[in-house]
């Protein structure tokens, strides 16, 4: 699959994955900042962005699209950033290929289990009809019935686009993702036995949950050659909500 990417600057190759219903848009920022000291590589995940859409989705497909695209790209020795589904995504590509990693971070989101708790994001975004709604505040005025976070919804908002004259869509694949979104919370690896060496940071938002103490314990069991650290003034949206810490713990783990 021809993965949808944007690039920016030399040296080291840094990839960076966004999170469910993200694109790489949501990393421009920050990869901007990196570009300065490394090769970026910012890109869409299948079925959201503008990369294609696909039936088959999961961690170990997403993974392979990530280790072909560094094929593509005679990328060796990575660097990797995943945030939220993109760092599950990290952790099986860490799993399966673990020889193209050199070292990678992995932003809140833990190796287990997570029960699905999208079930309203995805009603509200099926509740949209494009064959009846002709601009984005309309779609927004509907959001705003179900979620009422605001950030929440500009952030799903910014994937509505022109598909043709006159014709709104999504640039993620609603369908596949709302038909499959069980696989969003499986364990990565699935094996808890199985052991990662790859020099690895975790980093969580000081406000969010997803990773807890006990989390720390089997991230320390499972990578073993890793450390978890807190952004503080942060949620789960870690790289919004405090880019100016992120970027410098992620510059200080990959410089040291």
């Amino acid at each position: 699959m021809e993965l949808h990417f944007r690039e920016m600057g030399q040296g080291q190759p840094l990839l960076i994955l966004h999170g469910l219903f993200g694109s790489s848009d949501n990393w421009l920022t920050i990869a901007k900042q990196l570009a300065e000291d490394y090769r970026v590589f910012i890109i869409d995940q299948r079925n959201h962005g503008q990369s294609p859409h696909s039936e088959e989705w999961n961690y170990t497909v997403m993974a392979k699209d990530i280790a072909d695209f560094c094929v593509q790209h005679q990328l060796e020795n990575i660097y990797i950033v995943g945030h939220s589904m993109g760092g599950k995504t990290v952790m099986k590509m860490a799993e399966l290929f673990p020889q193209t990693i050199q070292k990678m971070i992995v932003i809140d989101i833990a190796p287990r289990y997570y029960p699905v708790h999208h079930h309203q994001i995805l009603s509200a975004l099926k509740s949209i009809n494009f064959e009846e709604f002709i601009s984005r505040k309309q779609a927004e005025d509907v959001l705003q019935h179900s979620i009422d976070d605001i950030g929440t919804r500009q952030f799903l908002l910014k994937n509505i686009y022109w598909i043709s004259d006159g014709k709104l869509a999504w640039r993620f694949n609603l369908n596949v993702i709302s038909n499959l979104i069980e696989i969003v919370g499986e364990a990565t690896p699935g094996d808890v036995q199985k052991v990662c060496n790859i020099e690895t940071l975790f980093i969580k938002g000081e406000k969010s949950a997803y990773i807890k103490l006990d989390d720390e314990l089997s991230i320390q069991q499972q990578y073993p050659n890793s450390k978890v650290i807190t952004i503080s003034n942060a949620g789960h949206w870690v790289h919004a909500e405090n880019p100016i810490a992120l970027h410098a713990a992620m510059l200080n783990f990959f410089e040291n």
